[in-house]
């Protein structure tokens, strides 16, 4: 390629050989131009491309195929065309038959209109039917949703002050330019699960923390939108970001997140006369239930039993996985899931080549609070070896066993090494504590508990154990007969509901199993080793659906009688939106859902009890099927 070579001066070789050189003043840039531009004589050579700058080019390859199995990968059936929009077709015109012009036209038309839609008007459309800010609202994100920037200051941290690690462009530059530093920034201490020495990471705050991901991609920003058309702003909303990756206890040993939550809406009661509305999304909704345990507890919280009565007027829950998702399963056991298994050959090499399996199990291992998120209430929710609850009549195989391994695939090697036999919930998880590292193991038997609690008395014992706090079928909701729980859901898009397993086939590769992308049945919703169930595209319908459509009816786990309403929304992409429009049920892109929006704005504004349910689903059958009764 061309380039232009410049002869170096004295002194010059210390400037260039940092990576972030000092910026200079205008007046001095001018000068360097100057003494360039009147001194210097330009040459200009023929280098041959370096194997450095090869390697760069791999290397975003690699970030490129990231970023379609993380954003891209679960809407194959979007057609995007932000592609051919800043093609410069004029020249073809010509040539081109009208009538195929003309439709073209017509067609790239329709999608502006269909992804430019007024981000405002949800809330203006309320605020014209004389909606507006009555409580005020405690925004609860979800997992990986978070910004997290580095505060730092030891010599590996220093070039990253305040800069994002997770959640922004830095990001994908630390990921390509020092992908080991990044690494050792985002895990947390195997063995503490805080920070490691030397390292420090914090949650970012205030909106900006979850509104975009990185720039383009948004997650809360439509909602604070239209909430800020009917008077919401900073001192009536507040964003409680928090690090996902810790786990719940080292929430508040660390950050304090708990005791700072519940401060800032005492204060906010006190402020504004009025109790606070809670939205949470995904994770979030576990956090929430987490807190609610947390502050009524004696030796924690200290807010005794009737304080979330006394602060709490609403929880609208998000897409909460309440119980769990399947995939969080695999994503901790082989750093796979149906986003990497569904690559074609020439994608999985370069992903594997720049972030591995297992370099993604590692650090999904080293991210306690990911692990909150595995399938919780085992075979009375999940299924067994001959039955689940959502199994579909005439269905070949049954959904109750989480991992599967073809007979075929296995040796007597491979029978000692791991497992001869397709695995239940219950057994999955066991099989992934024997698999796992020690400190992993730990981890996770110290901070949570998957079972379920068949008696009251279960229940009440499981009040001073904070290891079921976060889960439903374990804990009881806080007694709090005023407050009003809100369940709103995406429905109908395919969900990783099991899995195919085989022994991994690299001796290279520090994992006992993989999944078996050559299994592939689509009449049996098998799609390179992923059994595809019902869902939101991420979370199970089982566990956003079960608690609030049944569980929480049954009277041990709700005590007070907290009234629970349920909103369905059917997963209707818009073909031209690469986000679904304003009509989707992804579980992260319904955050900009326009009936989703205006649920949340209706129940923040104190019309909450003009919502009327709706169910879309089969998750009553499927509820009515789960194996957890009255006493």
């Amino acid at each position: 390629m061309l380039r232009r070579r410049l002869p170096k001066e004295d002194g010059d070789d210390h400037q260039r050989a940092s990576t972030f050189p000092v910026p200079t003043t205008h007046e001095e840039k001018a000068q360097t131009q100057d003494h360039y531009h009147g001194n210097q004589e330009r040459q200009i050579i023929l280098r041959p491309r370096s194997k450095r700058r090869n390697g760069l080019i791999f290397a975003l390859g690699g970030l490129f195929g990231i970023f379609i199995a993380l954003f891209f990968a679960n809407q194959q059936e979007v057609i995007s065309l932000d592609s051919l929009m800043d093609l410069n077709l004029d020249a073809l015109i010509d040539v081109i038959p009208q009538g195929i012009v003309k439709d073209a036209r017509e067609f790239s038309q329709h999608e502006r209109e269909a992804v430019s839609y007024d981000p405002f008007s949800v809330g203006l459309h309320l605020q014209s039917q004389g909606i507006i800010a009555k409580y005020p609202i405690v925004m609860i994100p979800g997992v990986i949703s978070t910004g997290l920037e580095s505060w730092g200051t030891e010599a590996s941290s220093r070039q990253y002050f305040r800069r994002r690690l997770w959640g922004s462009w830095s990001m994908m530059r630390a990921l390509v330019l020092d992908k080991a530093e990044w690494k050792n920034h985002v895990m947390l201490d195997k063995e503490t699960g805080l920070d490691p020495p030397g390292i420090k990471l914090r949650a970012a705050q205030g909106f900006d923390a979850t509104d975009f991901f990185i720039t383009g991609y948004w997650i809360w920003n439509k909602i604070l939108e239209n909430l800020a058309t009917i008077g919401y702003d900073p001192t009536n909303a507040f964003t409680a970001a928090y690090d996902w990756r810790l786990s719940y206890a080292n929430l508040e040993i660390r950050d304090q997140y708990f005791s700072r939550l519940k401060s800032y809406i005492e204060t906010a009661v006190e402020v504004r006369g009025d109790k606070v509305t809670l939205a949470s999304h995904s994770m979030g909704s576990q956090v929430v239930l987490y807190f609610f345990k947390w502050v009524e507890s004696d030796a924690h919280g200290k807010g005794g039993k009737d304080w979330v009565n006394r602060h709490i007027a609403n929880w609208v829950n998000i897409s909460g996985c309440m119980l769990g998702a399947v995939k969080g399963l695999t994503a901790v056991l082989s750093g796979e899931m149906r986003d990497t298994a569904q690559l074609n050959a020439f994608a999985v090499y370069g992903l594997e080549k720049f972030l591995s399996k297992e370099e993604r199990a590692e650090i999904f291992r080293a991210m306690p609070g990911i692990s909150s998120m595995l399938p919780k209430g085992g075979e009375a929710v999940w299924g067994n070896a001959t039955w689940a609850p959502d199994d579909q009549p005439g269905q070949a195989m049954t959904f109750g066993t989480l991992l599967n391994f073809r007979q075929d695939n296995l040796t007597a090697a491979t029978e000692s090494s791991f497992t001869h036999k397709n695995l239940t919930t219950t057994e999955s998880l066991q099989y992934l504590l024997d698999q796992s590292e020690d400190w992993y193991s730990k981890h996770i038997r110290n901070s949570y508990s998957h079972g379920v609690a068949h008696t009251r008395k279960q229940v009440e014992a499981n009040e001073n154990d904070p290891r079921t706090w976060l889960n439903p079928l374990e804990a009881r909701l806080p007694l709090a007969p005023d407050m009003k729980i809100y369940c709103f859901y995406g429905v109908g898009k395919p969900t990783e509901r099991s899995y195919f397993y085989q022994q991994e086939p690299d001796p290279l590769v520090n994992l006992n199993v993989s999944i078996d992308t050559t299994v592939t049945n689509t009449e049996h919703g098998v799609d390179h080793g992923v059994v595809m169930g019902e869902g939101d595209g991420t979370v199970n319908l089982l566990s956003t659906g079960y608690m609030c459509a049944k569980g929480w009816k049954i009277k041990r786990y709700n005590p007070a009688g907290v009234q629970v309403k349920v909103y369905e929304m059917p997963h209707e992409p818009d073909r031209f939106s690469p986000r679904g429009g304003p009509n989707t049920g992804d579980h992260v892109d319904i955050l900009g859902r326009a009936s989703l929006n205006e649920l949340v704005l209706r129940v923040a504004g104190g019309q909450g009890d003009m919502i009327e349910e709706t169910y879309v689903s089969k998750i009553k059958e499927y509820a009515d099927r789960v194996q957890i009764y009255e006493e």
